[in-house]
């Protein structure tokens, strides 16, 4: 029988990606702003990267979690440089392998190495000694719904929602550079009911992955509502890939931020009812408002739901007058331009979307 570590070398030669390695919470240093930014008024802890290096890209979560913890710490900056593309930068301070970490006391550009553990909880370690902090590593939340054995069923063979699995095994580097990518597609559709972003342990759960034939990790898997033996997934592994993926497969309508774009919530067969309750005269905008309600009737899933706006639209032009669309779209990007909740944000954008319809009728 084939081991698990034999396994993951047949998927090194099959899954070969770029996975990206930036964070919001790690601090991007150019040529442009290095010196402003270290030797400055705080210590920091800078990784000279390549994008193509296995290393850093298995180094990528871990340092996510660092930059992540030390957000708060007004003292210590987590930094990073591509060395790609900043080359006089990393040329600078004798970087000649990658990755190479270094630590910037305050006020000096004469770097330590860092010669520890590439994980977040030694590097933390080795920034609280050197900078008198006492940060720990903060436990980041997922929304990567975890499958065990007993939940596997219950949540992928759900006949009610399209579910990508990450059948993955702890040990392996592919997965761990995945694991910042995945992590966040699990985040641009965390609001989607419909939609699940999960993985399996396969290396604890071998009779699962035995039972789908997975042959190397990560091996990704897409079942949707129809067919639940199971899809392989075989795009790309950029966060923008899986978008695409993910949208095109459930009908959804995500960016890579996990904002509803333009086209959420547009229901093509009541679009030429709109059309036509825009250009109907006031006596005939009720006949056409029956025919809306008797379509909206036959939606189901998400698709009612959007129903119920083109409804509650129509009703209110009818009230309010030709210019209720224009005006209400008005009112909503006034407050999706403020910080608002991800879920008051979805409600909006669907609003204003639909009312938009109105809008290009006329």
């Amino acid at each position: 029988m084939v081991s698990s570590r034999a396994l993951c070398a047949i998927g090194t030669l099959a899954l070969v990606f770029l996975s990206s390695v930036s964070a919001d919470d790690v601090v991007v240093l150019t040529e442009t702003n290095f010196d402003k930014e270290v030797g400055q008024d705080r210590a920091a802890l800078v990784e000279f990267y390549a994008p193509w290096c296995g290393h850093c890209k298995k180094l990528a979560p871990e340092y996510e979690k660092l930059g992540a913890s030390f957000k708060k710490a007004k003292s210590v900056l987590i930094g990073k440089v591509d060395c790609d593309e900043h080359k006089s930068v990393c040329s600078k301070y004798g970087v000649s392998g990658y990755p190479t970490i270094q630590w910037f006391p305050k006020g000096s550009l004469e770097p330590k190495k860092y010669e520890g553990a590439r994980n977040a909880e030694a590097l933390a370690e080795f920034v609280n000694k050197e900078g008198g902090t006492n940060v720990k590593i903060a436990a980041v939340p997922s929304d990567v719904v975890v499958l065990t054995s007993d939940n596997f069923d219950e949540i992928v063979l759900n006949n009610e929602k399209d579910v990508l699995v990450e059948f993955y095994a702890p040990w392996c580097g592919h997965c761990k550079a995945l694991a910042p990518t995945y992590e966040k597609v699990a985040t641009a559709f965390k609001l989607d009911e419909d939609v699940v972003i999960a993985n399996l342990d396969a290396d604890k759960h071998r009779d699962l992955a035995e039972k789908y034939g997975i042959s190397g990790y990560p091996t990704l898997k897409f079942f949707p509502k129809g067919n639940k033996a199971g899809e392989d997934y075989d795009g790309g592994r950029d966060l923008g890939d899986f978008v695409a993926f993910i949208n095109e497969q459930s009908g959804t309508s995500r960016d890579a931020k996990g904002q509803l774009t333009s086209k959420a919530g547009i229901v093509e067969a009541l679009n030429d009812l709109v059309k036509e309750f825009v250009k109907a005269s006031n006596d005939e905008k009720k006949a056409v408002l029956g025919k809306i309600e008797e379509e909206v009737e036959k939606l189901k899933g998400s698709s009612a739901r959007y129903g119920k706006i083109y409804l509650k639209a129509a009703k209110s032009s009818l009230e309010k007058g030709a210019d209720y669309a224009k005006n209400e779209i008005q009112r909503l990007e006034r407050i999706l331009e403020k910080s608002i909740s991800p879920a008051k944000a979805d409600e909006f954008t669907l609003k204003k979307n639909i009312l938009s319809t109105y809008v290009s009728s006329q």
